[in-house]
């Protein structure tokens, strides 16, 4: 039986975005609703925290420097230690309807984040798109016609990129060049579709298979290369989001999870730490 450890009973509106930092030994992460940014010490469970000025999506390591992270409008650089936000470009400033959600670094040290539509009580339109943040602080669109940016992933040699859409019930693979960060010949990894559910946010273990939490089942699964599952965890929360592993050895999985606003049930928005018995990866920080 798997250990299913609760970390942190944090509360999180959205928990989301979680990123080791393996020289400090700290895994950040962000609840969305909450405008917070977390730093946890996972040896002491001392869990530092970050307002942000709106809506936070994702973060990464800087090499110069503290964090790369997207806000609701745009990408931003962000120091901890001034608490302060410098904003770098907005590439979705004409469409009020979308907000920056999931995203990571590539293995390359480029940095990816996509868009959601949330205009409630609109129904979804899917005018939501993914973006990659080049060193030089261009920015690219790269993927377009999403509903919900989610389950962004590596693997282990860079030739495959993951991501999925929340909203279409579909986790999509790229053939990826490291190279230029370009990607080609879109294909369905996972589908959805049969049982209703959808992919929230996933990682890559050193084995090259593909895990995700399933927000709507309150699941984490482990997918091989070829996207049937290998494994599934029942977490003992209803809205697992996010999920990355860390630790001294890379072998600790941490899973995020949400209340939304609305949940009252022991341990919604808890963070949780979970030995799957197998390693991740790191990734490397922003070049920019």
């Amino acid at each position: 039986m798997t250990d299913i450890i609760c970390l942190l009973d944090a509360g999180a509106e959205l928990g989301e975005g979680t990123l080791w930092d393996p020289v400090a030994q700290r895994l950040w992460w962000v609840d969305i609703w909450g405008k917070a940014i977390h730093c946890t010490d996972p040896e002491t469970r001392n869990d530092r925290v970050f307002s942000t000025p709106d809506y936070v999506g994702c973060l990464g390591l800087r090499s110069k420097g503290g964090l790369v992270v997207t806000l609701a409008d745009g990408f931003y650089f962000f120091n901890p230690a001034a608490n302060a936000y410098e904003k770098i470009i907005d590439p979705e400033a004409h469409k009020p309807e979308t907000r920056f959600n999931d995203g990571k670094t590539d293995r390359q040290g480029r940095f990816w984040s996509g868009t959601v539509f949330e205009a409630p009580p609109r129904p979804t339109e899917y005018i939501g798109a993914l973006y990659r943040l080049d060193p030089d602080l261009s920015c690219h669109c790269m993927v377009e016609g999403v509903g919900s940016s989610n389950g962004l992933a590596f693997s282990p040699d860079s030739r495959i990129m993951y991501f999925a859409d929340s909203q279409g019930g579909f986790v999509w693979a790229w053939d990826f060049d490291p190279a230029t960060g370009d990607i080609d010949n879109r294909r369905v990894f996972i589908d959805f579709r049969p049982t209703g559910g959808c992919a929230d946010g996933a990682t890559v273990d050193s084995e090259g298979c593909y895990w995700s939490t399933l927000p709507e089942s309150g699941k984490l699964c482990r997918f091989d290369p070829d996207g049937r599952v290998m494994r599934t965890l029942v977490l003992p929360t209803s809205i697992p989001t996010c999920c990355e592993f860390g630790g001294k050895n890379l072998d600790i999985l941490y899973v995020t999870s949400a209340k939304l606003r609305k949940l009252t049930t022991p341990l919604a928005g808890a963070l949780f730490a979970i030995d799957v018995g197998v390693k991740g990866l790191t990734l490397p920080p922003f070049n920019g």
